[in-house]
């Protein structure tokens, strides 16, 4: 580990780091526009200079310059001074004075470091240069005149999202920034480069001209697009979310997030239920104050005839209040695979992520089957690139699709895990660290065949490593594990409901369920937007998105996570759990909880592991069931862009669809 002095302070670092690395350890700020620590180092903006003795009499980009013993490092002496002077002085020579008009004004790293690092005058006097727009889709707004050529968009494109369609053409003072033949950028993380660009030469679209960052109210939650359980901040002002950003957990989502978890915020204020609805004797809809609706429900003579079925973007609290409702009763019920999935979880290792979301880096070999990791977990896809830069194999049991990685495609038939083709059979028996992710493509039938392989993902603990179960099953709802552990779950799944028969069923949130199944049933929909649940049900109780009340998550790997209220519902519409509360009292069960806190505490004590905020790490026990699935595999997620209620509302998400998935063309205004 080399030892070098930055500034007098005398620093130890690992091998291989940089002089950059260096001078963050020793507390030093070195300003930067193309290093990122996610990246490749690229070395072109000459913004990090320092100076390095011994070496020649000359400022060095310390983000290239590999920390070596003996070193001695100057980051603010007056030729390190002079030297970012005039970098920032060539940068300045072309960037238009857009910041009134910008939207990066405010969080712009040009402003911050020109303020910090600049001259405060321009020697330049000549016109400056102007660049077309580019066109990169419905998500990336350009204004490349803007661009200083840091070309962290081109190596995320490349190294992070697997899609090489951002580049450079020209030479020189000439060189820009596009995409391939000007489309529109296919991948489902184009987003993250509005994040890294340091200027305001991408930016977001949907959030163009929208507000600035002083006038926005931040709060930290959790993402329910996907099961991954992304960290974010949400960004409101007033009653209305305008934009959501990733926040920085390295073990779940490092700093990324998906199109999907960033612009689907439109959806929140479009088609939502903000008043009670009843269904009248002529079979419509019609509006209802909150004690007709109440009333319509008590007059349903279900006794114990009740079932609760939770959707997938719900809070363990409302999950916990209905299962409590439900079994004061005299029912149990409930449900959240609302699909049809029916597999076993009687151990929820069998069915949790055991690897972790960062363990999937150290993979030496990895056997996918029946997911299509690309749409289902984009980040979980990005750590499966990271192994394979490591020398990982991936092998993949499915219909072909691109996840943006070689992978080994060995069919699609689940008989194949009973037996092996050997080049899978021989990488995985030789693999230290195996592992398998089992999507749900897999789970309806295929979860109990992973049982013939389950055992052969183990590896005990060694001198060097640690025990490791490369076992993991992909859910693709936020709210899944979470209802697993509350116990929302029947031995045949679904099915078993509808064989049940209900004479009220409670839909909270569940708008992907087969309703024809539930014709005999009295349908209450809590939930949030008007789509497939509202449409089906007898009685609509409007309740709180996720952005707009405190809750509980479990991503797939068992990480328990919380999320603050953003914003209020809108008109009439209430949090899900006072809803339930409210008519517990008048259907007869009064619950025994009068605050979130105490709904908080009360579910804490039954499942004591969404107590607290962490990882939960459950007992191993492979899955109880038949080995003889076999049969073709379809991937459920037909459409990315459009897999929840909100994401379907949303205009942006919309476009996505139309333009990325399907094909259709967008003309720009000026076309």
């Amino acid at each position: 580990m080399p030892k070098l002095k930055v500034d007098g302070i005398e620093v130890e670092v690992p091998a291989g780091a940089t002089v950059l690395q260096a001078c963050e350890a020793a507390g030093k700020e070195i300003p930067r526009f193309c290093y990122h620590e996610r990246l490749s180092i690229a070395g072109n903006c000459r913004m990090c200079l320092v100076e390095v003795k011994p070496g020649p009499p000359k400022p060095q980009a310390s983000c290239a310059l590999p920390a070596a013993d003996n070193q001695e490092v100057f980051t603010s002496t007056p030729m390190v001074k002079s030297a970012r002077e005039g970098v920032l002085e060539f940068l300045l020579i072309n960037h238009p004075l857009d910041c009134p008009i910008c939207d990066q004004g405010g969080e712009c790293d040009l402003q911050d470091e020109t303020l910090a690092y600049g001259k405060g005058h321009s020697r330049y006097s000549e016109n400056k240069r102007a660049v077309t727009e580019k066109y990169m889709g419905p998500i990336v707004k350009t204004v490349m005149t803007r661009c200083i050529h840091c070309t962290r968009c081109v190596r995320f494109a490349e190294e992070v999202a697997g899609v090489e369609e951002i580049g450079a053409i020209y030479r020189g003072e000439n060189m820009q920034i596009t995409s391939y033949l000007e489309k529109a950028v296919t991948s489902e993380l184009s987003g993250n480069v509005v994040d890294l660009c340091p200027v305001g030469a991408l930016t977001a679209k949907p959030y163009a001209f929208e507000a600035r960052p002083w006038e926005l109210k931040k709060t930290l939650a959790i993402d329910v697009t996907d099961g991954v359980g992304t960290n974010i901040r949400i960004d409101s002002r007033g009653r209305q979310v305008l934009r959501v950003l990733p926040r920085i957990n390295e073990d779940v989502n490092e700093e990324w997030a998906h199109d999907k978890t960033r612009h689907h915020v439109d959806g929140l204020v479009r088609r939502r239920l903000d008043r009670p609805f009843v269904r009248n004797k002529r079979g419509k809809l019609e509006e209802a104050t909150w004690e007709a609706a109440f009333a319509a429900i008590r007059k349903v003579d279900a006794g114990a005839s009740v079932a609760a079925i939770a959707g997938d973007l719900l809070d363990c609290e409302t999950m916990y209040a209905a299962k409590a409702l439900l079994a004061a009763m005299g029912s149990s019920l409930i449900e959240s695979r609302q699909t049809g999935m029916d597999y076993d979880v009687t151990n929820l290792a069998s069915v949790a992520f055991n690897s972790t979301i960062a363990g999937v880096e150290e993979a030496d070999a990895i056997l996918l089957v029946g997911t299509n990791l690309r749409w289902e977990a984009p980040l979980v896809n990005t750590r499966v690139r990271k192994a394979i830069k490591r020398g990982a194999r991936v092998f993949a049991i499915g219909p072909e699709t691109d996840l943006t990685y070689k992978v080994e495609w060995l069919g699609n038939d689940l008989a194949l895990l009973g037996k092996l083709p050997a080049q899978a059979a021989e990488a995985i028996d030789a693999a230290k660290k195996p592992l398998l992710i089992l999507g749900p493509g897999a789970l309806k039938g295929g979860h109990g065949a992973a049982l013939a392989l389950a055992k052969g993902f183990q590896r005990p603990a060694t001198e060097s490593d640690a025990a490791w179960n490369g076992f993991n099953v992909l859910h693709i709802a936020a709210a899944r594990m979470g209802a697993l552990m509350l116990g929302f779950a029947q031995k045949g799944g679904i099915a078993d409901i509808a064989a049940a028969k209900p004479k009220l069923a409670f839909f909270l949130g569940a708008d992907e369920v087969d309703f024809t199944a539930f014709t005999d049933s009295f349908k209450v929909y809590v939930g949030h937007h008007g789509d497939a649940g509202a449409h089906a049900a007898d009685v609509i109780l409007p309740a709180a998105a996720y952005s707009e009340k405190p809750g509980t998550w479990v991503n797939i790997e068992g990480r328990v996570q919380r999320g603050d209220r953003a914003v209020f519902p809108p008109g009439d519409a209430r949090e899900d759990w006072t809803i339930l509360r409210a008519l517990s009292e008048v259907l007869g069960h009064k619950l025994q909880f009068d605050t979130h806190d105490q709904l908080r505490a009360a579910m804490a004590a039954e499942v004591p592991a969404l107590g607290q905020e962490g990882l939960v790490r459950f007992d191993w026990a492979p899955p109880k069931l038949s080995a003889k699935a076999s049969g073709p595999m379809s991937y459920p997620v037909k459409d990315f862009y459009l897999t929840n209620a909100i994401c379907r509302a949303s205009p942006t998400m919309q476009r996505c669809s139309a333009e990325l998935v399907h094909g259709e063309s967008y003309a720009e205004a000026a076309e």
